[in-house]
């Protein structure tokens, strides 16, 4: 629903006119726990999506797909990320910040986003890199705004991914959360069957506390949505 609104304020100019969330309109609270394993952990799934698109032509959201696998970005922010940035920052520290594109404005030095710069985000940006269009720093072309982007290149795309058994790029997110909660605990995230909620509790609070701060949320409650509660 953010994107939708965010999409409104560009289309109007102002932020005047907004579309509340279902939950909000019906006055009650919105239950968030993700529980079902999310779509795109199996990165040869992911190879055979990126392939499907190739073969269409659709090279930009193959970018896209990568990014959001591997970094964890929303789709906003793997459109519009600073590519040379984050190569450099890859190369040089072994870790990138996630700035462009950010949700609520949170960017810049007082809102830091790094993440580590694993083997497969340094593809992924090499990827993106060699498909962003000529003189641009992201993916879009320099005569090109973002909603341009998502109607003539993103949309059309969705239906082959729909078919692929990916509902979405935030099928992708939940997939980065999943695999850094095992990485960081040792344990398979809740919605993978994992009960390191149960074996360590503030091993698991830290968890999540740390997958929050990579995804660009400020609760950790939120982190539920992505990797399962805690039953």
């Amino acid at each position: 629903m953010s994107s939708v609104n965010r999409t409104l304020a560009a289309l109007r100019g102002d932020q005047y006119v907004k579309i509340p969330s279902p939950s909000q309109a019906l006055g009650q609270q919105r239950s968030t726990t993700r529980t079902f394993a999310p779509q795109g952990q199996d990165r040869q799934q992911i190879e055979r999506i990126t392939q499907a698109l190739r073969n269409q032509a659709h090279h930009r959201v193959c970018a896209i797909i990568h990014l959001a696998r591997e970094t964890g970005m929303r789709l906003r922010e793997a459109i519009l990320a600073d590519l040379p940035r984050l190569q450099r920052e890859a190369e040089r520290l072994g870790r990138i910040n996630i700035q462009d594109g950010t949700k609520g404005g949170r960017s810049g030095a007082s809102a830091p986003r790094w993440i580590p710069a694993t083997e497969q985000v340094r593809v992924a940006i090499k990827i993106a890199r060699s498909t962003s269009p000529i003189g641009s720093r992201n993916l879009l072309a320099r005569n090109e705004s973002y909603i341009q982007f998502m109607r003539q290149t993103v949309r059309p795309a969705r239906d082959l991914l729909h078919e692929l058994d990916l509902k979405g790029f935030h099928e992708l997110r939940a997939a980065y959360a999943c695999e850094r909660y095992e990485q960081i605990t040792g344990y398979p995230a809740p919605t993978n069957g994992g009960d390191g909620y149960l074996q360590d509790r503030a091993l698991d609070r830290n968890a999540r506390q740390q997958i929050s701060h990579e995804l660009g949320h400020n609760r950790i409650d939120v982190v539920s949505a992505y990797i399962g509660g805690q039953r």
